[in-house]
């Protein structure tokens, strides 16, 4: 069986380059670069909510299906171009495509578009016209009439739209891999899993860290931030939902091997990551999120207003400290954020950082009174939600 698998991998690295793009929130390219060069190897071409790569297997889809938590979707690369006329450009440059490679007699497919613009033709019209322009090549070329499934495809055909740009490819994971199956307990204020781990990251947050997640809501940012640092995968509990598993390309491939392959990664650590909150519902339904996550003993819960955090930790003993700051009335903002700033400065090193999602003004109001420097800001979309995130650092002892 060993060198049936070692045949099938042999056999599927090509003399010509191969590639993958993986789609993201506006704004986080840089973090999903950064994650693809982590598990993969690769370097990547930023474009906006989207990257591309090469690949030097079809497994680095695999895994980054796996394990990407910056991804919303991850697809084989079939070709990219600019447009004018979207149709009639597609139809030219599919004319290049072998999609027997892909697709037989029997399977069933359908188009699936994201657009990243706004115009007069909407996502079903640009996905019912692309499809039929697929149909129309492969009856031309190979002689019959592809079947069709919108429900239950055996091949999701992908199309993102970004401007003039139009990326065609294979779905390989087959659903949303934002969305997290942990999710169960919510928070109307709660961030998609995504964008926690993206807040992560810009905190530069390491396994041998103090990390303080404030506010939790419903425990979205130290969820992603513990399977992270254990190299736990994200879809640890989705294994049997890829659509590739589907792909009669693949049929003879060794899943239940490769699955347990990176599962032999998963850390064993004792991680100081702190889920605090001053709601036991809220803390609760952090606790039971985590529970499902599979990590939650990894995280130290505890329930706490803002102003007893010095009563928790000494002086200068957290690293890093993440937060979405709550949406109050002026009179509670005053409170709140003073208090907040009066902590941190206390409990955070002289290294460490704070990352916060919150009304830019505020943030800054608030934090020039304790002496921190904003040092970087970013801007993130999901869906119609813009998200202002600012990174601030203690102030230089001299």
């Amino acid at each position: 069986m060993l060198l049936i698998i070692n045949i099938f991998i042999n056999t599927h690295k090509s003399n010509t380059i191969m590639k993958g793009f993986l789609t993201t929130h506006k704004g986080m390219g840089d973090i999903a670069v950064l994650e693809v060069k982590e598990l993969i190897g690769k370097n990547s071409e930023i474009d906006e909510g989207c990257i591309a790569f090469d690949i030097q297997e079809y497994e680095d889809l695999f895994k980054l299906c796996y394990r990407s938590q910056s991804a919303i979707g991850i697809y084989y690369f079939l070709c990219k171009f600019d447009f004018d006329d979207l149709f009639n450009d597609f139809k030219k440059n599919i004319q290049k495509i072998n999609f027997n490679e892909w697709l037989s007699k029997n399977t069933q497919f359908r188009v699936r578009c994201k657009k990243n613009y706004d115009n007069e033709i909407s996502t079903p019209e640009i996905e019912q016209k692309l499809g039929e322009l697929i149909i129309g090549h492969i009856q031309e070329k190979y002689g019959y009439e592809q079947k069709v499934n919108l429900d239950n495809p055996d091949i999701t055909m992908f199309v993102y739209l970004n401007k003039n740009k139009c990326y065609f490819g294979i779905d390989f994971a087959g659903f949303d891999l934002s969305k997290r199956s942990y999710n169960i307990f919510t928070h109307p204020a709660a961030v998609k899993g995504t964008i926690g781990y993206f807040l992560v990251r810009l905190a530069e947050y390491n396994k041998n860290e103090t990390l303080l997640y404030g506010f939790s809501s419903s425990g979205t940012i130290s969820i992603e931030a513990a399977l992270f640092a254990l190299d736990f995968p994200i879809n640890f509990f989705n294994k049997e939902k890829f659509a590739f598993l589907k792909f009669e390309k693949f049929k003879n491939y060794n899943f239940k091997k490769f699955f347990e392959k990176i599962d032999k990664g998963i850390k064993n650590y004792d991680l100081n990551v702190y889920n605090m909150d001053s709601s036991m519902k809220y803390l609760n339904f952090a606790k039971k999120n985590s529970k499902i996550a599979g990590i939650d003993k990894k995280i130290k819960f505890s329930r706490m207003d803002i102003e007893w955090l010095d009563t928790k930790f000494e002086k200068g003993k957290v690293d890093k400290i993440i937060a979405v700051m709550p949406s109050l009335k002026t009179k509670e903002i005053d409170k709140l954020y003073n208090e907040f700033f009066y902590q941190a400065e206390f409990i955070l090193n002289n290294k460490g950082k704070i990352v916060l999602i919150g009304d830019k003004e505020e943030i800054k109001k608030y934090s020039d009174k304790y002496k921190f420097k904003v040092s970087n800001e970013k801007s993130i979309s999901s869906g119609k939600k813009e998200y202002k995130i600012l990174i601030l650092n203690k102030p230089k002892k001299h």
